[in-house]
């Protein structure tokens, strides 16, 4: 956009290469398993409590943040709540450093806590979007973005397997070191996250309303797409469809990994780096092809290549089988990602971009525990047969794919063109 710089769009970029430090190593590879076979070993239970602290956490941003992204548009407070909810983020990683075996109830709230400060802090930074990219660059800024964030997630796991890696070489068992991996997740993200503090600015904001109460801000925002961005709700939708599909992979490719093809700790490791690189070219390369092709377009693609993955994965027999949809899954995930965060900055309003991000916010959150739990719900009913729920998982993309051809995207850059000539 004119006035904005390549500092500010690295800065910008750079906050997705701070968070995604703590997905990967707290979230996917690390303190997901050290909760279940060390805090909470010898509990058959364990599991079930981890994925609903995560579960409730996920419930707590669905409701609180569209009021907080209408508060940040009301009162050009979009650096505040970003600000705020990193810091609470940093704060309650470094918390579970302090978390040893038995300590299961101070190790679920600090990592329901740092997952609410994450997913705010996910929403705050996205709404920056619109103020940073003209629309028909949307796809690429994005992309550097996505990209950026995988490549953190690649630093912050890369340390953490060193870490593991030297501790497990003298014999110390995982209580000894996950809190040292937890502390420099932690600092990786407070360092990274310096440049957004430093030299991204406060975007323009034309919400001429104070905010509501939060639950009936989030009645008002939905009630609000039926009638004068029919197509937004659809994309919406669309996305609650596709996301659900990802967190599976995001949250239980590890699981699948180990189940199935046998997988021990470090060929683990290796799967989420590949799945990270495939992301981040996916992401950075997608960006640009996005903008060339269209946006609706690009994402038809990247929902095709999930459910090609899909069908790869549950048939698989062989690792090299395996390895390719591995492979596929990180290009799907970047591209898919850093699209519908794309589409969404370039059909939300201009005067409303933190409101209706947190719409998206909801959405992903949303998505993130049907996912899951489903896949649950079909191992479980199966009687352990992952092959059958990862393939059931493919009919969210399917889904998001039937959804994506009632969107006229056109029509809706024409609604939001509408109601900025109209905010004028």
């Amino acid at each position: 956009m004119p006035g904005v710089g390549r500092r500010e769009v690295w800065s910008w970029a750079m906050y997705d290469f701070a968070n995604s430090g703590y997905t990967t190593v707290v979230l996917t590879t690390v303190f997901n398993a050290y909760f279940v076979g060390v805090v909470a070993a010898g509990k058959s239970w364990g599991t079930l409590a981890l994925t609903a602290a995560l579960s409730l956490s996920y419930l707590a941003v669905m409701l609180w943040m569209p009021g907080l992204g209408a508060r940040a548009d009301a009162r050009a407070g979009h650096r505040r709540l970003l600000f705020a909810s990193t810091g609470g983020c940093v704060l309650a990683t470094a918390a579970l450093a302090s978390v040893g075996p038995g300590d299961i109830v101070w190790g679920l709230l600090w990592l329901a806590l740092s997952n609410v400060c994450y997913c705010i802090g996910e929403s705050a930074v996205a709404s920056f979007l619109p103020g940073l990219a003209r629309p028909e660059a949307m796809g690429r800024v994005s992309g550097w973005g996505w990209s950026f964030g995988y490549f953190g997630g690649m630093l912050a796991l890369g340390l953490a397997l060193w870490v593991a890696v030297a501790a497990e070489s003298d014999g110390l068992p995982a209580q000894a070191y996950v809190p040292w991996i937890m502390g420099l997740t932690a600092v990786l993200f407070a360092a990274a996250a310096l440049p957004a503090f430093l030299w991204l600015r406060e975007p323009a904001s034309g919400a001429d309303r104070e905010p509501v109460a939060m639950l009936a801000q989030l009645r008002m925002a939905w009630r609000e797409t039926r009638h004068d961005f029919p197509d937004f709700r659809r994309l919406l939708l669309c996305i609650v469809c596709y996301q659900a599909g990802i967190a599976v992979v995001i949250t239980l490719s590890a699981v699948y990994a180990t189940e199935v093809m046998g997988f021990g700790m470090r060929q683990t490791m290796m799967l989420v780096f590949l799945v990270n690189i495939g992301a981040a070219v996916g992401a950075f390369g997608f960006g640009y092809l996005q903008d060339r092709i269209g946006h609706r377009r690009a994402l038809a693609l990247t929902l095709l290549g999930w459910i090609a993955m899909v069908l790869l994965a549950v048939s698989a027999r062989s690792l090299p089988v395996f390895w390719s949809a591995a492979a596929l899954a990180g290009l799907c995930m970047g591209s898919s990602q850093s699209a519908g965060r794309a589409m969404v900055g370039v059909l939300a309003p201009a005067d409303r971009p933190a409101e209706f991000f947190a719409l998206w916010t909801f959405a992903v959150q949303l998505a993130a525990v049907v996912g899951p739990l489903s896949y649950g719900v079909l191992v479980w009913a199966t009687g352990g047969n992952h092959r059958a729920a990862l393939l059931t998982t493919g009919l969210f993309f399917l889904a998001g794919l039937a959804l994506l051809g009632r969107l006229d995207f056109e029509r809706g850059i024409r609604a939001r063109r509408i109601r900025t000539a109209c905010k004028r």
